[in-house]
């Protein structure tokens, strides 16, 4: 039985059942973990696929045959179809089949032969771009929540377009979506997609970009694995989502992108918000502004109808009386003010006549007193003022008299 160390101590005289022999052998091919991570190549040989996706076939070289078995779970992660004779790299782990006593290779992920070199480039040229920062998420945009035109770099006779096209559509049928055709495998194909990237990025002629393709083998994809592709988008100062091949696969154009999507659907559905709960949300609000427009319409027209029913404006001239009644009792006020003045006034001005009358020279004179003065209008209060043969007037109640000093006598009083 197996001690803690992992070793096995076989009992001397022991005698095992067909069972129990095979999962002591079990136990120490895979106990020990030193088969749990290994890559072979090999010749594939008697490939079959069963309904259920397990995959059966055998691997061999000139100096040996391996069984091997990869369930549908990893099968799906095939970009190719292994046929009989092709050489492949297959990784896994070796595991002991107790109901028929073989051991076997359980993989995990195959690939061509040829892809070997290609994996090795790919994961240099990713240690070397995420060391110079191109992959932190620091460095990412976010995408524009309300876009309104959206960029796509593909092939124009692609599937990945008409998916584009068809998910942007469903979602928010007034999007625009502005394609620019390039090859998305070959040789040109990564120097038509920096130069899209350039030019989307000059012209500024869309919110947000979508650049990708359907899927295919590592070779196929091998574009957006290229430096100056990722740099491109790295540098970009659109947001751009990569949606390169399927699910499983990557590219390290998805790890410079600003976001990555599974399939190109899914690049659509990230790009384009769904319209349709947007619209939901205005025909709610409208609704509700209609609710609320004729609630407040019904008061004021109540309010209307109340002021047209009020005497005020069916008997405007109640105003006026008011007024008039106001108006009567100032006017009254007014003259009764203005005759008390005049009384006052006039009793006043009489009093001043009467002294006035009193200090009169003219009532002296209806006294009988006279005044007397020279031809040059002075009174004469004294013999001294006049002098012999000079004019003077003599003004009496009712005339003037006009007459001449013949004689000159003082006389004290």
């Amino acid at each position: 039985m197996p001690c803690d160390n992992g070793s096995v101590n076989m009992v001397s005289g022991k005698i095992y059942t067909v069972a129990e022999i095979t999962k002591l052998i079990k136990e120490l091919v895979e106990g020990s973990g030193i088969l749990a991570h290994v890559q072979i190549e090999g010749e594939v040989s008697n490939f079959r696929r069963y309904p259920s996706g397990h995959c059966y076939f055998s691997l061999k070289d000139k100096g040996g045959l391996l069984k091997a078995v990869m369930f549908a779970g990893s099968a799906r992660t095939l970009k190719f179809t292994p046929k009989d004779g092709d050489k492949v790299y297959a990784l896994g782990r070796i595991g002991v089949y107790e109901r028929d006593g073989v051991y076997q290779l359980y993989v995990d992920m195959m690939l061509p032969a040829g892809a070997g070199s290609l994996m090795l480039a790919f994961e240099k040229l990713k240690n070397k771009l995420a060391a110079e920062g191109l992959f932190d998420t620091q460095r990412k945009i976010a995408l524009p929540a309300h876009p309104t035109k959206i960029g796509v770099i593909t092939s124009s006779a692609g599937a990945a377009i008409k998916d584009i096209i068809s998910v942007a559509h469903r979602r928010n049928p007034a999007i625009s979506l502005l394609l620019y055709p390039v090859r998305v495998q070959g040789a040109e194909a990564a120097g038509e997609l920096v130069h899209a990237i350039d030019f989307m990025n000059k012209q500024k002629l869309v919110d947000v970009l979508i650049i990708g393709r359907g899927g295919g083998s590592i070779e196929d994809l091998w574009a957006f694995n290229e430096e100056l592709v990722v740099r491109a988008i790295a540098a970009s100062q659109l947001p751009i989502i990569s949606a390169v091949g399927h699910e499983i696969d990557f590219t390290l154009a998805d790890f410079a992108a600003d976001m990555r999507a599974a399939t190109p659907s899914q690049a659509a559905e990230l790009a384009v918000p769904d319209a349709t709960g947007t619209i939901n949300i205005c025909r709610q609000l409208t609704v509700r502004i209609n609710n609320a427009m004729g609630q407040l319409l019904a008061v004021k027209q109540n309010k209307l109808d109340r002021l047209c029913s009020s005497w005020t404006l069916t008997q405007p001239l109640r105003l006026l009386e008011d007024r008039q009644l106001q108006i009567d009792s100032l006017s009254e006020r007014l003259m009764r003010s203005e005759q008390d003045k005049l009384a006052v006034t006039g009793h006043r001005l009489g009093i001043a006549c009467a002294k006035l009358d009193a200090l009169s020279p003219l009532a002296i004179l209806g006294r009988g007193y006279s005044i007397t003065t020279t031809i040059n209008n002075k009174v004469v209060a004294s013999v001294d003022a006049v002098r012999p043969m000079e004019e003077m007037v003599t003004r009496v109640r009712d005339g003037v008299i006009h007459a001449q000093v013949f004689e000159i006598r003082k006389e004290t009083i």
